[in-house]
């Protein structure tokens, strides 16, 4: 085993609006401690990031009560977390050098408008109608662009371009919406 931690975090995409998971996804090396492992969020539009000590192989669910959005009824209700870009740091002793970084794009607002679109399509399990192609032709657009957002954030690491790119194909999903289900 080599004599250094390979730390690596996993992100999955959930439909919960209230959650976001992360799960520590990371080689340890026995030779090593595993001291003060920390996991820092800086949610959408935050200034400081929110500072939580983990443990190491966890899998994590971050709430709106974790992640210091909510401060009253977390024992009742949670409050559905933003979309946007979460800078996501993990780190063991000697936190300085040994850490793993991440921009996680949350598309979940915008999926669960695009799934509720599909809802309002009216498909049979036949051949569907010229107007209903040109809906499915349509939506499949915007979820390309969702995830053009999402691998501009993630992989190539253009925060401002993915972001605007998230935001126009929301703006569109919304209007879809509004007009699909009138």
């Amino acid at each position: 085993m080599a004599n250094k931690h390979i730390l690596s975090l996993d992100i999955p995409d959930t439909l919960n609006l209230q959650i976001l998971r992360v799960v520590d996804t990371s080689v340890y090396s026995t030779s090593l401690p595993v001291d003060c492992p920390r996991l820092q969020v800086l949610t959408p539009g935050a200034t400081e990031d929110v500072t939580l000590e983990i443990t190491p192989e966890s899998d994590v669910i971050l709430t709106a009560c974790s992640l210091g959005l909510q401060t009253t009824d977390c024992d009742t209700t949670l409050s559905d977390l933003p979309d946007g870009v979460y800078a996501i740091r993990y780190s063991v002793s000697p936190n300085d050098k040994v850490f793993v970084e991440y921009n996680h794009m949350r598309i979940t607002a915008a999926l669960k408008t695009y799934y509720n679109i599909f809802c309002s399509i009216n498909l049979s399990g036949c051949e569907p109608t010229k107007e209903q192609k040109d809906k499915l032709h349509e939506l499949r657009l915007w979820r390309s662009m969702l995830d053009a957002a999402k691998a501009k954030v993630e992989y190539c690491h253009k925060i401002d371009e993915g972001t605007a790119m998230y935001n126009y194909a929301l703006s569109r999903l919304q209007k879809l919406s509004c007009t699909y289900c009138n």
